[in-house]
C-alpha cells in the first residue's frame, strides 16, 4: 500500500494575531465536582468559541480547555474577544476566563502554528489572573483607539522568554472584583447560591468549594 511520508511543509506566514483563553477554575472544577461536571463545563465553552468564532475557522486547537486561536489583525481579535469575554461573563455555568494575546510573525505548519509569537501568547494567557486579558503593544494600541479600557502593566518576565515584555490590561469585559471570586473554582458572585463562609471572608459557590478551601488554604490562593 502506498503511503504518503513527505514532511508537513512549514512556510513563513504573514503577521498574525495569537490568543489563547482557557478557563481559570478548569482544573479544581474537576477535582472538587468530577470529570463529568468538568466535560459539561468545557462543552459549553467550546460552544461559546465556536459561535463567536463565526466566520473566522475553527480554533487553531484546543489544548485541555484552552483554545489557541488567530486572527489576521488585532482588530479582529479584539471584536470576537469582546463578544465571546462578555458572553462568558453572563453565562451563570462558567468560571471565569483568562487570556493572552501577541501580535507578530508565525510560521504555519499544516493547520498549526509556531514561533515566538505564539510562544509569548501562551505565556501572556499563562499569567493572566481569572477574569483578565493581558496583550501585548499591538493589540494595546488598537484597542485603545477603539476606546476600550487599557492599563499599562510595565514590563514583565516571562517563562523561558529572555527579555522583559510590556504588558497591558485589555477590559474587554467588566472588571471581576477580587472579593466576589470563588478561590477555589473561580466563579463570580453574585449569583442566587452564593454565600460567605464568614462576613469577611471569601465567597463561595459551594459547599463543596467551601470544604475544599477549608482542608487545603494554600491550593487556592485568594485573588488579588
Amino acid at each position: 500500500m502506498d503511503r504518503d511520508t513527505s514532511p508537513t511543509r512549514s512556510s513563513a506566514d504573514a503577521a498574525a494575531t495569537v490568543a489563547f483563553i482557557d478557563l481559570a477554575g478548569f482544573s479544581a472544577i474537576a477535582d472538587v465536582y468530577g470529570d463529568a461536571a468538568a466535560i459539561d463545563v468545557l462543552e459549553i465553552f467550546e460552544k461559546m468559541v465556536r459561535e463567536a468564532l463565526r466566520g473566522y475557522g475553527p480554533p487553531i486547537k484546543w489544548i485541555g480547555d484552552e483554545a489557541m486561536l488567530s486572527f489576521p489583525e488585532p482588530e479582529n481579535a479584539i471584536q470576537v474577544l469582546g463578544t465571546l469575554l462578555q458572553a462568558c461573563r453572563q453565562e451563570p455555568r462558567l468560571p471565569l476566563t483568562r487570556a493572552g494575546l501577541n501580535h507578530g510573525q508565525v510560521i504555519r505548519r499544516g493547520n498549526d502554528l509556531f514561533g515566538s509569537t505564539v510562544n509569548i501568547a501562551a505565556r501572556i494567557a499563562a499569567l493572566a489572573g481569572p477574569g483578565q486579558l493581558l496583550a501585548t503593544q499591538p493589540i494595546a494600541e488598537t484597542a485603545a483607539a477603539k476606546g476600550i479600557m487599557v492599563h499599562d502593566l510595565g514590563k514583565k518576565a516571562l517563562r523561558s522568554v529572555a527579555d522583559e515584555v510590556p504588558l497591558y490590561e485589555i477590559e474587554l469585559a467588566p472588571s471581576p472584583d477580587p472579593a466576589w471570586i470563588d478561590p477555589v473554582c473561580k466563579m463570580h458572585a453574585p449569583y442566587a447560591s452564593y454565600r460567605r463562609a464568614a462576613p469577611d471572608g471569601p465567597w463561595f459557590c459551594s459547599p463543596q468549594c467551601e470544604e475544599a478551601y477549608r482542608k487545603s488554604p494554600q491550593t487556592y490562593p485568594l485573588p488579588r
